[in-house]
């Protein structure tokens, strides 16, 4: 990759949704977004996320190989339909974070693509940060950052994630550079898809609730969202992170409730996780501009819109690509790993300075940290 200019970038993301891997190109020089290319996706089968499921909460291990291999596999089907790039970002699969200990475990070996792909891979995004005592999440915000001067706010906004975690980016868009004092402020809201989604395979068979039709049917159990909201989590200052089954407890609270009224609870408990992170932010946001398949879901919409009395909208209403923004995301942080620029500051994760972290892959063997 040359080492100034634009280039295209070609990310890759498979969530804690477990449903599959998105990918994307962003021609970048990893300050400035120029364009978006094209994408792709490819869902996993029932029997690819069982398996993943099955590995959640686990630390690497000989007895994760085929897990790896699962994960590399399907990465490497997805990102081996796109024409000439400059780079590759692959996020891997999470299988467990915990920061306080300093560890995080996203599952895939990156010098494995880069030979499968006779390309540049940058991946383990996460583990410097968390060296480092940062939370090691959210790191989208450096692109939301980028978002919002391609958009050329000119007021603070919030970028909304609500994947199997809802994580939360406030902006401020007059600031140069995204680790500036007072830039960004970014943290995970609570559990958002991921309950949910547990809930409507266990007891429907089917991997999400379409349309937010099940919780529209159902009351909401006042009760356990107001135990739910007493979790210390909500009380922390941020930065802060989950994992993706932190919040046990929640799903343990809904298990006798009739299928309706467990997913109108879960859904409240995503809206109102988001309505207590916004107590955090420096100033309230002009507007909310959600992403990941929580904005395809009207009553979880309708709840957050109710609950924070401000203009939600899915960023599709601005020109994005929910789908694609966080694996849009790995691209552009990809470059901007390549090239040394920080992809985490305090007031994203809350690691002590400003780092650029990642590994770097390259066919002939040769690999880097950073």
């Amino acid at each position: 990759m040359k080492k100034t200019g634009f280039v295209t970038a070609l990310g890759a993301m498979s969530g804690t949704s477990l449903d599959g891997v998105d990918a994307a190109v962003v021609v970048t020089d990893g300050v400035t977004i120029m364009s978006f290319g094209e994408t792709a996706y490819r869902p996993y089968s029932a029997q690819e996320a069982a398996v993943l499921k099955g590995a959640l909460g686990q630390w690497p291990s000989d007895a994760l190989a085929d897990v790896a291999e699962l994960v590399e596999t399907v990465h490497a089907q997805v990102l081996s339909g796109f024409g000439d790039v400059d780079v590759v970002g692959f996020h891997g699969q999470t299988l467990a974070h915990d920061p306080d200990n300093h560890r995080t475990h996203q599952c895939g070996d990156g010098q494995v693509l880069a030979d499968v792909l006779g390309q540049t891979v940058v991946w383990d995004f996460r583990s410097a940060d968390v060296e480092l005592g940062g939370q090691g999440a959210p790191l989208a915000p450096f692109y939301h950052f980028a978002l919002a001067k391609y958009l050329k706010a000119d007021a603070p906004i919030a970028f909304l994630n609500l994947g199997g975690v809802g994580n939360l980016t406030w902006i401020d868009p007059t600031q140069d550079k995204p680790e500036a004092d007072g830039a960004l402020l970014a943290f995970d809201t609570g559990p958002a898809n991921a309950p949910l989604n547990d809930l409507m395979l266990a007891r429907r068979g089917v991997p999400c609730d379409e349309d937010g039709a099940l919780a529209s049917e159902g009351n909401v159990e006042d009760g356990i969202i107001e135990t739910f909201l007493e979790h210390a989590f909500f009380y922390r200052m941020p930065p802060k992170s989950l994992d993706r089954d932190d919040f046990y407890d929640l799903s343990a609270a809904i298990a006798t409730l009739p299928d309706a009224d467990a997913a109108a609870t879960l859904t409240a408990a995503a809206a109102m996780s988001v309505v207590k992170a916004m107590e955090h932010c420096p100033s309230p946001p002009t507007r909310l501009l959600v992403t990941g398949g929580g904005r395809k879901n009207p009553t979880l919409m309708a709840m957050l819109a109710a609950g924070l009395g401000m203009e939600v909208a899915a960023v599709e209403d601005v020109g994005l690509d929910g789908d694609m923004l966080e694996a849009q995301a790995f691209a552009y942080l990809a470059v901007r790993v390549a090239r040394g620029l920080p992809t985490s500051c305090i007031g994203t994760t809350g690691v002590r300075a400003a780092v650029s972290g990642g590994t770097i892959s390259r066919p002939d063997q040769r690999t880097t940290s950073v």
